[in-house]
């Protein structure tokens, strides 16, 4: 599994999660990820439960495969070994508040003196620019500021996080896909650039039409629940045992029909209110408790049984157990056993990119603190074990191995 990234070396002073999703990603396609952590701690994430045998499950779900090295960069000779190890690397990464690396004189301009063909990605909450750029920011901030909370939950109701950090997410997905971008154009050009990403940006930018929408329309939009804002019906409906949900899409023909007719209520074809999307849309507050009423006379098996052989899209609606066991996703192989020299195996998502020859794939677990620091100064710098020891004596190195 050596990936379409192989010999890429990203240094990665990223922690927490929208900066390690991003260097996961890399890794996963092949790239050696070298995570640079600071003594005596390291990774903040390291220190998030839920906990397996004292090791971080959160830390593992977005570490694993990657090397770590541990160096205090507030010191001189610090710096300078890091000066050293940017000369070999491909891309460094890093989420600090901006302006943080410049204060360590290790911000873009000084590495790219060092080595010209180096992709630099920063990624924060507000980017390098612009007035909020130095205001902290974590995942629930952007999702506020960016709109998202404002459209999710029910109709009149609280707003309501998403189940999961779409802040941090969405800015490591931007983040990796720009470093990508930017390898492929150095290609060309034979040149390293500096990537800059914003977590407000990325949530302005997934946002689908909902700003196309407020500036066609005029209209602000609104919590919907699980609806659609154009087409109808397009939620999750209760059944007789738990909900489905199903989409109709728009332009297929007899699809309106074809429901109708499953679901026993024919009378619905000729009703004016429903007879386009736009109309059933119009009037989803009518129809929406008819659908409600029919769906609860069978379970979710029956009636996805029987919109199956319609060609409705549809599908059950599964909680986290339900989905790892989901027969589509084991046969994907997107949840694999990753053996680790503590806790033994954890099951972890797989990557979701396909590749037909250079497939990639997890790795393997996550480094202990400090694990690879002996073997990457001694492979890549040329320290020697002597070297190495006074460093470590001195608080500048943290390290688990002698070379």
């Amino acid at each position: 599994m050596s990936g379409p990234l192989e010999g890429i070396r990203v240094l990665d002073l990223t922690w927490v999660l929208a900066g390690p999703f991003a260097s996961m990603i890399l890794c996963d396609l092949g790239a050696e990820v070298i995570k640079v952590e600071r003594p005596p701690l390291g990774d903040v994430a390291r220190y998030v439960g839920p906990f397996v045998e004292g090791e971080s499950a959160y830390f593992f779900s977005i570490n694993r495969g990657k090397k770590s090295i541990g160096l205090d960069l507030k010191t001189e000779r610090g710096k300078e070994l890091f000066l050293r190890l940017a000369e070999t690397a491909d891309v460094v990464m890093e989420n600090f508040t901006p302006g943080t690396m410049d204060k360590l004189r290790l911000g873009y301009d000084v590495l790219r003196q060092r080595n010209p063909r180096l992709i630099y990605g920063a990624t924060s909450g507000f980017g390098q620019t612009g007035p909020d750029r130095l205001r902290p920011a974590l995942d629930i901030v952007v999702q506020g500021m960016g709109g998202v909370m404002s459209i999710t939950g029910e109709p009149d109701g609280p707003p309501v996080r998403p189940g999961f950090s779409l802040g941090d997410i969405a800015a490591g997905l931007y983040t990796a896909i720009g470093v990508v971008a930017a390898l492929h154009e150095r290609e060309k050009s034979g040149w390293g650039q500096m990537l800059d990403i914003s977590m407000l940006d990325c949530q302005v930018a997934i946002l689908e039409n909902a700003f196309v929408r407020y500036f066609a329309t005029g209209e602000i939009p609104k919590p919907m629940g699980t609806r659609h804002p154009s087409a109808t019906p397009f939620q999750a409906f209760p059944t007789r045992d738990g909900w489905l949900v199903m989409a109709l899409s728009w332009g297929v023909e007899n699809q309106w029909e074809l429901l109708c007719a499953t679901i026993g209520r024919l009378d619905l074809i000729d009703d004016p209110r429903f007879d386009t999307p736009a109309l059933r849309t119009e009037h989803h507050a009518e129809l929406e408790p008819i659908l409600n009423e029919a769906l609860r006379r069978k379970s979710t098996a029956e009636w996805l049984q029987e919109f199956d052989a319609i060609g409705l899209p549809c599908g059950p609606l599964t909680n986290i157990a339900q989905a790892a066991e989901h027969p589509q996703v084991l046969a994907r192989q997107m949840l694999v056993e990753v053996e680790h020299p503590r806790i033994g195996s954890l099951k972890v998502p797989e990557t979701p990119v396909k590749l037909s020859r250079t497939a990639g794939g997890i790795k393997g677990p996550p480094p202990a603190l400090g694990q690879h620091t002996y073997e990457v100064l001694s492979t890549l710098l040329g320290l020697s074990a002597q070297e190495l020891g006074e460093l470590k004596a001195a608080g500048i190195i943290l390290g688990q191995h002698e070379p």
